[in-house]
């Protein structure tokens, strides 16, 4: 056994073994603590070599382990278990020491907690991790916020473990205070409309273009190959190969259509509207996964209504479009996100640089995809962009796609397949790209029963009408 080890981590579930063997593939020695023995032993015997990789139950053995200044890690579920785990590691704890949470943490516990931890003399930062639990084992994409000076002891760390693009290492400091567990949050949220937008062009292809699971295999994985190449079109293909172990045919037909959720989605959706910014298709995603959880009601319902049989489609020209509208609303969703993120950068003080979230996006990460690259260049070429759909390297990428956008959405409505995350990625971009809504009836409306005041188009000041009944 080593006398010291480089680094901490607490929560050898798989995710939290996958991560300290990945610091042990890569030339640092680390020590782990569970209070579950087995999974203690199992990090050990994995391991393989003490020297390298060793582990304990018991906190004070683990902290005594440590070099100085220690730095942990915690990958325990978010919420109370965070405290708890803190306040039993405190006792063995000396000031300069380094508290990292790479859970889903949500950020404004990470405030709490990071101003709690400092009059205690330890340093805490969040540092989202994204790229599941393969991720954590080959590299994941490390997104860390907080203390710029505690994050240069577990720099070389995080850069030595995180994926790599073109050789660069996935992995930036962000900013200060929570901004790592912000960005992860964000990072969910677009995840959630990425994925519903994937389903939905699945249900249009299986139930309109009448693709067998075989031909939807094939038509993802050379979506891979161009433009929408990602790694949720890559497992996309790859799901509907997967044989059912438990019965005949592919397992993808034998999955309850019932979508569950953590919550991250939802606080990115909670937070966009406490920030004013619109992110609709990311709401629509977290909500889509609430309705089909009504899946008792939803039959009863399927039995009321009629519904339109799918019109006949040309089935080669039908796959292109369906290509084209993917790639527009993923496009959109990206844009949502990071609209986002310029916007809490400047409410909660984070000072992100969107070029550079992009960029340790690029690989690792469950969004990596390779929109991501062009996605950096246009942040990189102008910091102070506004939004996506103004940089003008996306403007012809989505010139060249929302007209198939519009054929996918009036299908699916015509023919009863719910589109939701494509209709209401087209709407924010009809919206956002009009200079003129019809909004101005509703601050009449507003003024007319409440005298909540309008501003006019010809002049300037704040105005209030006595309305005639």
């Amino acid at each position: 056994m080593a006398d010291t080890y480089d680094f901490g981590l607490v929560g050898l579930g798989v995710m939290g073994r996958n991560f300290i063997l990945n610091v042990a593939d890569n030339g640092f020695t680390a020590f782990g603590n569970d209070l579950d023995e087995e999974k203690v032993g199992a990090l050990i015997n994995e391991g393989g070599n003490t020297d390298k990789v060793n582990a304990s139950s018991d906190v004070k053995t683990f902290a005594n382990a440590l070099t100085t200044p220690r730095k942990i890690m915690l990958l325990v579920p978010a919420g109370k278990v965070v405290d708890i785990v803190i306040e039993s590691l405190l006792p063995h704890l000396d000031k300069g020491d380094i508290i990292i949470d790479g859970g889903n943490s949500f950020f404004t516990d990470t405030d709490r907690r990071e101003a709690y931890l400092k009059e205690k003399g330890v340093n805490f930062f969040g540092a989202g991790v994204s790229g599941g639990a393969k991720g954590a084992r080959r590299g994941p994409s490390i997104m860390p916020g907080g203390s710029k000076e505690a994050y240069q002891h577990v720099k070389p760390i995080f850069e030595a473990v995180s994926a790599k693009y073109k050789g660069e290492p996935c992995v930036a400091y962000l900013g200060p205070k929570s901004a790592g567990n912000y960005v992860k949050m964000v990072h969910n949220g677009i995840e959630y409309g990425l994925m519903q937008l994937t389903s939905e062009i699945y249900d249009l292809l299986k139930k309109a273009g009448g693709l067998s699971n075989a031909e939807l295999h094939q038509t993802f994985a050379q979506w891979n190959e161009g433009r929408l190449q990602s790694f949720l079109v890559e497992i996309t293909s790859e799901i509907f190969e997967q044989k059912d172990d438990l019965g005949d045919g592919e397992l993808v037909d034998k999955i309850l259509d019932k979508a569950k959720q953590k919550g991250t989605g939802k606080w990115t959706s909670q937070n966009a509207m406490d920030l004013g910014i619109p992110v609709p298709t990311i709401d629509v995603a977290v909500s889509m996964r609430e309705l089909s959880a009504l899946k008792e009601e939803r039959i009863k319902a399927d039995a009321l209504y009629d519904r339109p049989t799918p019109k006949t489609v040309d089935k080669a020209d039908f796959i292109s479009k369906a290509e084209q509208a993917l790639y527009f609303a993923f496009i959109i969703t990206y844009a949502q996100g990071m609209h986002q993120l310029a916007d809490a950068s400047k409410e909660y003080g984070y000072e992100l640089e969107l070029g550079e979230i992009a960029k340790i996006w690029r690989a690792g990460c469950i969004i990596r995809a390779a929109l991501l690259a062009d996605i950096t260049d246009a942040y990189q070429a102008n910091e102070k962009l506004e939004n996506l759909l103004l940089s003008p390297s996306f403007v012809e990428k989505v010139k060249g796609t929302v007209g198939a956008a519009r054929e996918m959405t009036a299908y699916g409505a015509l023919n009863g397949i719910p589109l939701a995350g494509l209709s209401n990625a087209l709407t924010y971009f009809d919206a956002y790209t009009s200079s003129r809504l019809p909004l101005n009836l509703i601050q009449a409306q507003r003024d007319y029963f409440g005298s909540h005041t309008y501003e006019r188009v010809d002049r300037e000041g704040i105005f209030h009408t006595e309305w005639e009944e």
